[in-house]
């Protein structure tokens, strides 16, 4: 049974600041996100706490202090929260959730040359594997 790898925004950011650094203490991460100045270390520390239950990251102890670093990586949180967002949004259609991206951004010229390239690449992969 594979874990939940959905995150509230503040639980991103924290593990946004662990991938970036790869370990830190909860001061650390409290400094990190200091741009929110009304964010208590309780509450950074209870984000940990909670983190760590959901088996996304661990600790070690270092002194008194609890070290902590991910278990899972961003693109298998990336890849479990996009998978979710199409079934309860788009009913398991991944079409009907790119054509929304396409009508509902302003996608620059440079992105959707991306986008292309992307298709055409992947196009080429599923051809190689039906030969």
């Amino acid at each position: 049974m594979s874990k939940d790898k959905s995150l509230s925004d503040l639980q991103a950011a924290i593990m946004r600041i662990l991938w970036e650094s790869g370990e830190a203490t909860v001061s650390e991460v409290h400094q990190s996100l200091s741009s929110d100045k009304s964010l208590a270390t309780t509450t950074v520390a209870t984000m940990l706490s909670r983190l760590e239950k959901r088996g996304l990251i661990h600790h070690l102890t270092e002194g008194r202090q609890y070290l902590y670093y991910p278990l899972v990586s961003e693109e298998e949180v990336r890849t479990s929260m996009v998978g979710d967002l199409v079934k309860r949004i788009f009913k398991g259609n991944f079409s009907a959730l790119a054509s929304h991206l396409l009508k509902e951004s302003d996608m620059s010229a440079q992105e959707l040359e991306q986008l292309k390239k992307m298709i055409a690449d992947k196009e080429e992969e599923e051809g190689k594997q039906d030969v």
